[in-house]
């Protein structure tokens, strides 16, 4: 059997593996190991938990154990998705660097940028950083990779799912291209075989298994739930997620509860808060220290239940947990395996309840074909109740059933004949009256006729000539005159002159339409008939 010290480690490293409590070096951890240390650009397939976080910082050590770093321009570069990765990756270097005088720094978001530029500016051996805070950084004037001897990429599966492969691209074309470069990935998506081809030279491939089963140590169990009504769900799940705690009593010490969405991790730990369980809630949208702060009370014992997304779920190693809550299926099976791999480490045992609803049902059978097992099937600590009816709807089944079929029908029939009379009700008040010719004509010709001036006979004579419009039309030309006089308002304000004129004490029977003053050769045409 392969051990540390057969894997020609620093000697100060190897002490330092020692104090650790470590002898074995994993399958990913004694493939990795040795082809790193000739120099060799490494491509390693493995899943988060099986050490190989130790398979790429133990050979870096090895190597930066000689020289020295320069002001902004760090020797080596570790890559992580998340600031989580990222700090555990920085305790993993000050474990296995106690004998050794190697700095770090450490540069992730939430953090202010001016104590990550002093330790830049003084020079570093180790950089671990985000993707989004390196090239601020560079962007900023303050770090220069130029002298970058070994680059690591961590969890290139999660860098995919997260989009920061653009950026992955961009850093490897700030790197000088003799570098060494060690790239993890639990997954070979084309994205990533594509990135691997280019950037990698000849490299060494070290696969381990995929780690699709899960401990014996832990008690796995999923509730089928449907819920009372769909808009219902939510609000149940959270309280069948209470009896389950509460079912558990003492064995539960602490829990980690995941869930697939960030707005659920606040809903589910505000619920909890409001119902008296110490929980607080930890996702990618909540700051740094904040981040920080909830993680550390949960290793300390002082928060008892932590929810999270599944930035928690990769990589995290959070001691002494004894159950996982699965408020959620995961979307990607593989996240389950991670999930649940939270409890029962250390060879303790833990215990593993998840939540589904029906529309959940499929993803949970790519999990039990992931793990090649059934997930035994947990009664509700709730009861199985049928659900029942909103009390409205109860009561009008309930009618209904008692009267009988006669007396449906004379209803329908009742409700039928109601609706008719409504028919002409919405046409008489769409449709529009049609004027009556006559009273139209007789408009007409008072509008068009002088009152006193003219006699009967000059008024006929106007009329004869003009040729007579149809009732029909007239509504038409009635409308279009109405609108040249500013719609209604134009009849109102002929009516208007005319009182005027009348209190004046004269009545000048004028055209109407064509203002106060008559046209001569209006009054001419008049005087020579009259003659």
């Amino acid at each position: 059997m392969t051990k540390f010290s057969d894997l020609n480690l620093n000697p100060k490293v190897l002490r330092a593996i020692e104090d650790a409590g470590y002898e074995t070096p994993t399958p990913i951890q004694a493939g990795a190991i040795p082809p790193a240390l000739e120099g060799k650009d490494v491509l390693g397939i493995a899943q988060t938990g099986t050490g190989k976080t130790a398979s790429f910082t133990l050979p870096m050590i090895t190597m930066l154990a000689r020289g020295r770093a320069r002001a902004r321009m760090p020797r080596s570069l570790v890559l992580c998705p998340t600031r989580e990765l990222a700090a555990q990756v920085a305790e993993n270097f000050d474990t296995y660097t106690k004998h050794l005088k190697l700095t770090k720094a450490l540069l992730i978001g939430g953090v202010s940028f001016g104590e990550q530029d002093k330790l830049i500016d003084k020079g570093v051996d180790v950089l671990i950083a985000t993707p989004g805070r390196l090239i601020d950084h560079f962007e900023r004037g303050k770090l220069i990779l130029s002298d970058v001897k070994i680059m690591v990429v961590d969890e290139a599966d999660r860098m995919l799912d997260m989009g920061f492969i653009p950026d992955i691209e961009r850093i490897f074309q700030m790197t000088p291209f003799t570098r060494q470069t060690l790239f993890f990935s639990a997954t070979m998506a084309p994205e990533i075989e594509r990135i691997t081809n280019t950037f990698l030279s000849n490299p060494v491939r070290v696969e381990v298994a995929r780690q699709a089963t899960t401990g014996e140590n832990i008690e796995q169990g999923v509730l089928m739930l449907t819920a009372s009504r769909k808009d219902r769900e939510a609000t149940e799940k959270r309280k069948v997620l209470r009896a389950l705690i509460d079912a558990e009593g003492d064995k539960c010490t602490n829990a980690i509860i995941f869930c697939n969405r960030k707005m659920d991790v606040d809903a589910v730990a505000k619920s909890l808060k409001k119902h008296g369980y110490d929980a607080a809630p930890i996702h990618g949208d909540l700051d740094q220290s904040q981040r920080t702060k909830t993680l550390d009370g949960f290793r300390n014992g002082d928060l008892r239940f932590l929810v999270a997304s599944d930035v928690a779920a990769r990589g995290l190693d959070v001691p002494s947990v004894s159950h996982v809550f699965n408020f959620d299926v995961p979307s990607h099976a593989e996240d389950y395996v991670h999930r649940i791999g939270r409890t029962g480490r250390a060879g303790r045992d833990g215990k593993a309840i998840m939540i589904c609803v029906p529309r959940d049902e499929k993803n949970l059978a790519d999990v039990e074909r992931l793990v090649q097992r059934e997930i035994p099937r947990v009664e509700n600590p709730l009861g199985d109740k049928p659900a029942a009816k909103p009390a409205k709807e109860t009561a009008k089944d309930a009618t209904k059933a008692e009267k009988p079929a006669s007396e449906d029908a004379s209803q329908d029939d009742t409700a039928k004949d109601t609706a008719k009379p409504e028919k002409p009700k919405r046409t008489r008040t769409r449709s529009r009256k049609k004027p009556d010719p006559a009273k139209v004509e007789d408009k007409s010709s008072a509008a068009d006729t002088p009152k006193a001036e003219a006699s009967p006979e000059v008024k006929a004579e106007p009329q004869a000539q003009a040729k007579a419009p149809a009732p029909d039309d007239k509504p038409q030309d009635d409308k279009q005159h109405q609108n040249r006089r500013g719609g209604r308002g134009g009849r109102n304000d002929n009516n208007r002159n005319d009182n005027n004129r009348q209190q004046n004490g004269r009545n000048d029977n004028r055209v109407v339409g064509l203002g106060d003053h008559t046209p001569e050769f209006i009054e001419l045409s008049f005087e020579q008939r009259n003659k």
